[in-house]
């Protein structure tokens, strides 16, 4: 018979905090294996010191590597893959013979733990046990006496390897953190905390159970003495009923409210802006410079997260369809006297939050909130400049969402752009729920413009995955169409070029 394969955990350095079970299923080992590093002892093999049978056989699996730097072929992740491959092969020897095997886990076996890329390999063949251990974050909390959550706060687990804006941002976003994985990253790790304006409440822990064990708030931490044993803890602020993030929106307003601020004087400016299609250089420097002045940032999730983290800045995501909510939140802010800016993929006034920060400023609550809106590059603009010049003469812009209007009125204006032969622009071609109104606008153009008439396709533009397609009306494929698609359906003047460029002639015959 063959033998059962466990993944143990034997937790964060105290051997006192290993479990009943875990002890007991070492004792019984017929084979004990653990990781290690070149010239290493295994941790997990020393927290498990004196549970180890003298009677078992022990597999000590040492790292090949432990950093970046290798001369395997491909690279570190190549190294590591060959490394768990033949250290699988290894224990599968004793499994094929009879043998139990306890795999020893510092922490959880199934939290940044080794034994996981071993269970990968090994799970499908051979009965399977894992046990669980306290991970190191809980017995670094413990350490600290610092209470991570409470009710409805989220915790986030973040390492430490993340890239520095991005660990700032997610820093940011969230209620607690625990941070992983420090050593080396420790310098940029702090920098993110500063950024995202979580220093205050980050408590470093290191050696949490060991002997040698120390606490103390990050900004006294010298980097130069970060060993991999350590991380950090970023605690909620909600003991006394605050968040570190509020991103719930207000309930709707309904008539006039009391505003001691503004009737006191002191309404700020809300800024609503057009960050444009995605690449960076495509933010004007007026957008940039608002928004570096600003402390609160509003919009729907995806471009909230394009807006660096900084210290002071508060971010506001949400969902999808909730834009009038979101301008309420905005302009409460702004009457309160915040610096608010309200984010637009886009240009902000091209199907984008202007419009609904203006329909929502119609409250007479947020009668005193001035509103400024900053142009940003469109995605018609933007498709336009990667096709040639296809808007060059007279053109219109349509969306073929009907979640604010009627389809029927929706047909109305394409019949009307195409019997006016104008070039078209098609926003929100399509989306998971609406599949089949690229179809039916198709034909609908058809009644008027020949199948030749030339269609630009531009998928993420300025975005990973950017493509361009220039086809015909007739061919156009409505099944290739997706929310991340504009359209340009051509005028009956509107060529391609030799070179492939797409243009409209500035002059119209009669």
């Amino acid at each position: 018979m063959r033998g059962r394969f466990h993944g143990v955990g034997v937790g964060p350095g105290d051997p006192e905090l290993i479990t009943l079970k875990a002890a007991r299923l070492i004792r019984a080992a017929d084979v004990v294996a653990y990781h290690a590093g070149v010239g290493k002892r295994s941790n997990a093999r020393r927290i498990a010191e004196d549970l180890v049978p003298a009677s078992a056989v022990e597999e000590q699996l040492t790292y090949p590597v432990t950093t970046g730097t290798t001369d395997h072929p491909g690279g570190y992740a190549g190294a590591l893959a060959d490394f768990y491959e033949e250290s699988a092969a290894r224990l599968a020897v004793h499994l094929d013979a009879g043998r139990d095997v306890v795999l020893l886990s510092e922490g959880d076996p199934l939290f940044y733990g080794s034994y996981m890329y071993m269970h990968d390999r090994l799970s499908e063949r051979y009965e399977t046990e894992i046990v669980p251990g306290v991970p190191a974050f809980g017995a670094a909390a413990a350490a600290a006496a610092a209470p991570l959550v409470r009710q409805t706060d989220v915790l986030t687990v973040l390492p430490g390897t993340l890239p520095e804006p991005e660990l700032a941002r997610r820093l940011a976003d969230t209620d607690a953190a625990v941070i992983m994985k420090l050593g080396r990253t420790f310098p940029a790790v702090c920098r993110a905390l500063e950024a995202a304006g979580r220093s205050e409440h980050a408590v470093y822990v290191e050696r949490a159970s060991m002997t040698g064990e120390r606490r103390l708030p990050v900004a006294e931490v010298d980097p130069a003495t970060v060993p991999y044993f350590s991380l950090i803890l970023v605690t909620g602020d909600s003991r006394n009923g605050r968040r570190s993030r509020d991103r719930a929106l207000p309930e709707p307003v309904s008539g006039p409210e009391p505003a001691t601020a503004a009737a006191e004087g002191t309404a700020a400016e809300l800024v609503v802006v057009g960050l444009g299609p995605g690449p960076d250089h495509w933010l004007t420097p007026e957008a940039s410079a608002a928004l570096a002045e600003v402390d609160h940032v509003v919009g729907y999730g995806p471009y909230v997260d394009r807006v660096p983290q900084r210290p002071g800045l508060t971010r506001h995501a949400s969902g999808n369809t909730v834009e009038i909510d979101r301008a309420r939140l905005a302009l409460g802010l702004a009457r309160d006297g915040e610096r608010v800016a309200v984010v637009s993929g886009g240009d902000a006034g091209v199907f984008g939050m202007a419009t609904a920060v203006f329909e929502a400023a119609e409250d007479p609550a947020y009668s005193d909130v001035p509103v400024r809106v900053l142009p940003g590059v469109s995605a018609v603009q933007a498709v336009a400049a990667r096709a040639g010049a296809p808007v060059g003469g007279d053109f219109a812009v349509l969306s073929l969402s009907d979640r604010l209007k009627p389809w029927e009125v929706i047909e109305r204006r394409l019949r009307a752009v195409a019997e006016a032969d104008m070039v078209l622009a098609v926003y929100n071609p399509a989306s998971r729920s609406r599949t089949e109104q690229v179809a039916t606008a198709r034909e609908v153009l058809l009644e008027q413009r020949k199948p030749d008439t030339v269609v630009v396709v531009g998928r993420n533009v300025g975005r990973d995955g950017e493509s361009l397609t220039v086809t015909t009306l007739g061919e156009l494929d409505p099944a290739d169409i997706d929310m991340r698609c504009l359209l340009i359906v051509g005028a009956s003047g509107t060529r391609v070029s030799r070179s492939g460029r797409v243009w409209t002639p500035r002059w119209v015959k009669p």
